[in-house]
């Protein structure tokens, strides 16, 4: 019987742009940069960059200090992640609005760590025991561009769980590689949970390296016997709006259009 509706502003085009956090034992919050995710199937991630092809050095700035006065507010300590909505439209003047928090690590905290070459997990453990993160704050500075690309056990058209028993498992290598895995040869992907087998992160000294290496680590990348979306992250490598940077969360429903 209670007559309350809740409105909630509408994004006909919408980004989806988080910023890393890290609560430090003395009270200080850290921001680690920013994490473009709006590479989306049923508003689930499967690929993010950092930096975001959609904030310059003004909107990063107004993001950041955002998501450090959420953490302050909180009196957050540990890694955690603020998300936002980003209205990507000309006439928006990089609006953006707050999402949620997770209070934890995320699949994509590589690329972080990618650009800025510190090593997250640590950092968090270092601040439960009420230490320093294990490094210096103030020589952090972001080089490159870093790409996320996560590779599930999931048919690459329709997006439908592909659970089996691995029959090969070949990982790329390379200048820039990186692969955190849970699975390999002989083992088995069940469908009682998540179908994330693999995330594939790459790291060049500019976006367009990138995708380039990461275009290259997908050809060389060998998984048989469950389906993967391998072939669907090189239709996404090469798509001209995805390579553009111009996209949005939408984007996915387009190349599937």
């Amino acid at each position: 019987g209670d007559e309350k509706v809740f409105v909630e502003r509408y994004f006909p085009s919408v980004r989806h742009v988080e910023v890393q956090i890290l609560g430090l034992a003395d009270g200080t919050v850290l921001a680690l940069g920013e994490r473009d995710c709006s590479v989306q199937r049923r508003n689930q991630k499967v690929a993010e960059e950092t930096p975001s092809p959609a904030v310059d050095a003004a909107l990063r700035g107004r993001m950041l200090a955002a998501a450090v006065a959420a953490g302050r507010a909180g009196g957050y300590r540990g890694a955690g992640t603020v998300e936002f909505l980003l209205d990507p439209t000309a006439d928006s003047g990089g609006s953006f609005y707050f999402l949620e928090m997770n209070t934890r690590l995320q699949v994509e905290h590589p690329i972080t760590e990618a650009v800025l070459g510190i090593d997250l997990v640590a950092a968090q453990l270092h601040v439960a025991a009420g230490e320093a993160p294990g490094f210096d704050p103030a020589t952090l500075a972001p080089t490159g561009h870093a790409i996320e690309l996560r590779i599930n056990a999931e048919d690459p058209k329709r997006f439908l769980p592909g659970p089996g028993t691995i029959t090969e498992w070949t990982e790329p290598t390379g200048p820039g590689v990186r692969v955190d895995a849970g699975y390999t040869a002989g083992t088995t992907v069940t469908p009682f949970y998540d179908s994330l087998m693999a995330k594939l992160i790459v790291h060049g000294a500019d976006r367009e390296q990138a995708i380039a290496r990461a275009a290259a680590a997908v050809a060389a990348f060998r998984i048989a016997g469950p389906k993967s979306n391998l072939a669907f992250h090189a239709e996404l490598l090469a798509d001209p709006e995805f390579r553009s940077g111009h996209y949005d969360t939408g984007l996915i429903g387009r190349m599937r259009a």
